[in-house]
């Protein structure tokens, strides 16, 4: 549920989440022309931390350097409106969403770059496909829509109009009674969920597709690349193919909304025995460890929202 009463960073201002309004014309409504992203907050023993703040924010800028947007706000003045707006609802466990976008003023397909607007909200937000999912793994199909590739969109931003691919997919994977849509790419190989990167697990070792397989530079696949090398697990990074999904012994997905999810079948094929997923569950407890400030290693990606 949205806080009705709580408080979003518009334009550099604190105001009421009512009153958080765009004109019916504006250029993003119309085009998709706005970038985004994904953060959480999560509360510890010492308060609640911003997860990998300045990371998210630097892909933010650079999802607008991508679309030539020019960001009326400094990184800094982002970062202390991420903090503001978490502090100002007294938020613990959070998501918070920056977005920008082109704002009122003419339309037409080519954009003023300079007319940006930039909004930052926050909310309670739990698990992305349900507690069940989290706790006995997702339920997804191939998707027969593709994940375009790098001469159709820039795959590195995380752009708004971008998504109408995401929601066509998971659009037809939950109205054919599944949790969640996995896309391949133009070649015919795994690329990613509507809004998740891919690993899979095959005989104790642990892969996933590179960047150039058409998926989005994770935040949370890159802290699960650290943590499964740190914990002392065999990666590789290359090219997964359907056969290789659907005789995995364990899969999950990655991202912020959706964290670390495992994937108990693939159009009805069940993946891993009975739910026995152990590499899975051991790099899914120690990003929570992670992310809720239990491993000193890691603080460095933490930042508190109340210094």
């Amino acid at each position: 549920m949205f806080p009705e009463n709580g408080k979003i960073w518009s334009n550099g201002q604190l105001i009421p989440w009512n009153e958080a309004k765009v004109h019916v014309m504006t250029h993003g409504l119309h085009y998709g022309s706005g970038i985004f992203e994904g953060i959480r907050a999560y509360d510890s023993e010492d308060g609640p931390f911003v997860f990998r703040l300045d990371d998210h924010l630097h892909r933010f800028f650079d999802s607008a350097k991508v679309y030539q947007f020019h960001m009326p706000y400094t990184f800094e003045a982002l970062k202390e409106g991420v903090l503001q707006v978490v502090r100002e609802n007294k938020f613990k466990d959070c998501y918070i969403r920056p977005i920008a976008f082109v704002g009122y003023g003419k339309l037409g397909v080519l954009p003023n770059r300079e007319n940006i607007e930039v909004h930052i909200g926050s909310w309670p937000w739990g698990a992305y496909m349900g507690d069940e999912a989290l706790e006995k793994g997702a339920r997804v199909t191939i998707t027969s829509w593709k994940k375009f590739h790098s001469q159709m969109f820039p795959v590195m931003a995380k752009a708004t109009g971008q998504y109408l691919n995401s929601m066509l997919a998971v659009m037809d994977a939950k109205d054919r009674g599944f949790d969640e849509a996995v896309l391949l790419n133009e070649y015919g190989d795994i690329a990613e969920g509507s809004g998740e990167n891919i690993f899979i697990v095959k005989n104790g070792k642990i892969f996933t597709n590179p960047i150039n397989a058409s998926i989005l530079a994770g935040i949370t696949r890159d802290t699960i690349l650290q943590l499964a090398t740190d914990l002392g697990y065999e990666v590789e990074i290359g090219a997964l193919t359907v056969g290789q999904f659907m005789t995995a012994d364990e899969a999950f997905f990655t991202g912020t909304a959706a964290e670390v999810t495992p994937i108990r079948e693939v159009d009805r094929r069940p993946i891993g025995q009975n739910g026995h997923w152990p590499i899975s569950r051991h790099l899914q407890e120690s990003y929570f460890r992670v992310v809720k400030g239990q491993e000193p290693r890691y603080r460095h990606w933490l930042t508190p929202v109340y210094k």
